[in-house]
């Protein structure tokens, strides 16, 4: 069976709070051999790591999301530069830009700078960068270009044009696909997965959201990455070991803990 990874999932959402053991275990036998649990701010983040140390399959990423800022400090690095110290920790974010759900234009300020201050953050501890964008791709890429050659980032769950991801590539950063891309009006993601070469891209769920067809309107779960990955090897021309072996060596490049023995629950 081809392993693949869920390079974003949300396992410490209340969807999961009744079945986690059941669903890594699902993630297990179809094949998905690693997970990287997004925080979403402070408590979120520590939930992430918690479940890090309970499933060997399970990593964590550290981070505030655009749209969860209420409760941020002015100065957000203190707290997650704590919680990066973690062996299991891999990556900042999930951080950026949501102008869909945030118009007031002083909001948006204050996203920009807690933006700004996990892009410094993931410079200063050679951290791949988890980038969020929504109704904001030109202000995001604006704000990050100052960085490129000094961070690794991935835009995840990728649904922009061809255009804009040619723009991310050519400063260097990845693309991610999520069950979007099985979605029968979804051909300009489609379009972008054509486009990007190996070692460009990454598979993610953002889980418990975006469930692939046949599941689409569904809870989504790491396991569904398989169906993902084959409509993945359907746009590439290729085998679903190439998509394993492409997007999983890409992970682990960017993620460099993930590199090694996989990690079997």
């Amino acid at each position: 069976m081809a392993h693949f990874y869920d390079t974003h999932a949300h396992l410490g959402f209340p969807d999961f709070e009744d079945d986690l053991d059941d669903v890594v275990a699902r993630a297990a036998a179809a094949g998905i051999v690693k997970m990287i649990s997004i925080g979403t701010d402070l408590a979120t983040s520590e939930k992430a790591i918690g479940l890090a140390e309970k499933y060997p399959a399970v990593y964590a990423a550290v981070g505030w999301h655009p749209n969860d800022l209420a409760d941020a400090p002015p100065d957000v690095r203190d707290g997650l530069r704590a919680l990066a110290r973690h062996p299991k920790v891999v990556a900042l974010g999930e951080t950026g830009l949501d102008f869909y759900r945030q118009k007031d234009p002083a909001a948006q300020a204050r996203q920009a700078e807690v933006f700004q201050q996990q892009l410094e953050l993931a410079a200063e501890l050679d951290l791949g960068c988890i980038i969020h964008t929504r109704d904001s791709f030109a202000p995001t890429l604006a704000q990050m270009t100052p960085f490129a050659g000094k961070i690794r980032a991935v835009f995840h769950c990728f649904s922009q044009d061809v255009a804009a991801l040619r723009q991310v590539l050519s400063l260097g950063w990845l693309v991610s696909f999520t069950g979007i891309l099985t979605f029968k009006n979804a051909q300009s993601v489609r379009d972008c997965l054509a486009a990007v070469p190996a070692g460009g891209f990454m598979l993610e769920t953002d889980c418990p959201f975006l469930a692939p067809v046949p599941f689409r309107g569904k809870r989504c779960e790491p396991a569904y990455v398989q169906h993902t990955a084959a409509v993945a090897a359907q746009v590439k021309g290729c085998s679903l070991d190439n998509i394993s072996a492409m997007t999983c060596a890409t992970a682990e490049k960017f993620f460099p803990k993930l590199h090694g023995r996989l990690a079997l629950s």
